[in-house]
């Protein structure tokens, strides 16, 4: 079995202590060590072979992002952040995955796994320890933040600066773009099919030329992304 030699650069202990318990729980992943800041970390990659970095965004001395930048040859990077603003920017870096805290153990094992499709290693996939556990993520709502499992999504509509995230049963409203929970949500079947809307593919009842029906709801097809939309719908 190939192993993956890993760091955590995070400067927050409890959450250190957290990633260190999950990559203890996945067989393929070995932990060298735990980094408080940027600059450690890069003195750990010039000594020790490291294939990830379980990476916090927001460090003392040198930033999550501008360490990433600073790698000539950068291992494999997962971020991990209480801030969900910073996706799109994390995704155009090339990062394998962006974890929001608080993180769960199956979230952290979709990440990982996400290692085989990057690698020719034979990799294992493993299964989250509880099969009943379910992906989702955690949003700002006012000063909470609002735990929406992936699968109650039906569809996400933009609001300028906001987005609304309509579920199975309810509607929140946080401060995001659609184009980062579309990013966020690229392995989990959503469609763009407006500028405004993204769908969960399998929650769409019924589709025309010119809009799909989610749960009732009517939400148009945008010209520029008709074609795509109609390839992916009929196929």
């Amino acid at each position: 079995m190939h192993r993956y030699n890993c760091i955590i650069v995070e400067d927050e202990p409890l959450a250190a202590e957290v990633l260190k318990d999950y990559v203890a729980q996945v067989p393929f992943l070995h932990l060298k060590g735990i980094c408080t800041d940027a600059l450690y970390a890069m003195d750990v990659l010039q000594k020790e072979k490291i294939d990830l970095v379980f990476l916090d965004i927001h460090l003392p001395k040198l930033k999550g992002f501008d360490f990433i930048k600073a790698l000539k040859k950068p291992p494999h990077i997962i971020i991990t952040s209480a801030y969900q603003e910073y996706a799109l920017q994390g995704y155009e870096l090339n990062v394998v995955d962006y974890l929001l805290k608080p993180i769960e153990f199956n979230r952290f094992v979709m990440a990982v796994n996400k290692l085989k499709d990057r690698d020719t290693a034979d990799v294992p996939v493993i299964a989250p320890a509880a099969a009943m556990e379910r992906a989702a993520l955690f949003f700002n709502v006012g000063k909470k933040r609002v735990k929406v499992y992936i699968d109650e999504i039906l569809f996400i509509e933009s609001l300028k600066e906001y987005i609304r995230i309509t579920a199975k049963d309810r509607a929140i409203l946080t401060k995001l773009q659609l184009g980062q929970i579309e990013e966020m949500l690229a392995q989990n079947g959503f469609l763009r099919i407006h500028r405004s809307f993204l769908v969960a593919r399998n929650k769409i009842d019924a589709f025309s030329a010119t809009d799909v029906e989610v749960a009732g709801k009517l939400i148009p097809i945008g010209r520029s992304y008709k074609e795509q939309v109609m390839v992916i719908l009929e196929s």
